[in-house]
C-alpha cells in the first residue's frame, strides 16, 4: 500500500471520528421527539408513560440551567446548602410537571422544518405538531443549548411564540414577591407540587 492511499485513509478516519460525535440540533430533536412519540402511542399504563418520558427529559433537557434561568436574580442571593436543595426540588417539579403534561397526548406527531444557529451556544429549531380532529396544529420552537455539540440539551421551549422557561420564571417570581423574596416560600410551593 503506497504512502498516499494510507495517508488518505487515516485522514478519512479523523475526520469521521471527529465528526460521528456532533450531534446537529435539529436532529437532536426530531431524534427526541420520535423517542417521546413512540412510547407515547404504546400500550402502556399512564405511570408507565411518565416514567420513560422522565428518562428522556434527564437526558436531553438542562434542567439545571432551566432551573436557574426560572429563578431570577434571587438565586445570585442563595448559599451553596439552598442552591442544592432548590436544584433537587425544582428537578423533581419539571420532571413530575413535564411528563405528566406530555402523557396527555396519544400520538402525537412532530416534524421538525428548519433551525435558526444564533450563535456558538443557542440553536432555534422550528417544528410542527400536526394537528388532528381534536386539537389544531401548534408551532413550537426549541431553544437548543449547543456549547459541547456532542451533548446538546433543550433550555426552553417556545409554544406558539410563549416562552415556558418565561413563563415559569414569572410564576416563580410572583410566589417570591408575594413572600419578602423568601426562598422556602418557593421551596414549599415545589415540594408540594412534587408529593401530589
Amino acid at each position: 500500500m503506497n504512502t498516499k492511499k494510507i495517508i488518505t485513509i487515516i485522514f478519512f478516519y479523523f475526520l469521521t471520528i471527529s465528526n460521528s460525535y456532533t450531534i446537529e440540533a435539529d436532529v437532536f430533536i426530531q431524534s427526541t421527539v420520535n423517542r417521546a412519540s413512540k412510547i407515547l402511542s404504546e400500550n402502556l399504563s399512564k405511570e408507565e408513560k411518565i416514567n420513560q418520558l422522565k428518562l428522556i427529559a434527564e437526558e436531553t433537557v438542562d434542567i439545571t440551567g432551566i432551573g436557574f434561568y426560572t429563578l431570577g436574580s434571587v438565586r445570585k442571593s442563595l448559599d451553596v446548602s439552598q442552591k442544592k436543595k432548590y436544584t433537587e426540588l425544582f428537578r423533581a417539579y419539571f420532571l413530575k410537571s413535564f411528563s405528566s403534561r406530555l402523557s396527555e397526548y396519544t400520538n402525537p406527531e412532530i416534524d421538525v422544518l428548519s433551525k435558526d444557529v444564533l450563535s456558538e451556544n443557542y440553536t432555534i429549531v422550528n417544528s410542527l405538531l400536526k394537528g388532528t380532529s381534536e386539537r389544531p396544529e401548534v408551532k413550537i420552537d426549541w431553544r437548543v443549548y449547543t456549547k459541547n455539540q456532542e451533548n446538546p440539551l433543550i433550555r426552553d421551549l417556545i409554544i406558539e411564540g410563549l416562552s415556558l422557561a418565561r413563563t415559569q420564571k414569572e410564576e416563580f417570581a410572583s410566589i417570591l414577591n408575594s413572600n419578602d423574596n423568601d426562598i422556602n416560600a418557593l421551596f414549599k410551593t415545589l415540594k408540594e407540587f412534587s408529593n401530589n
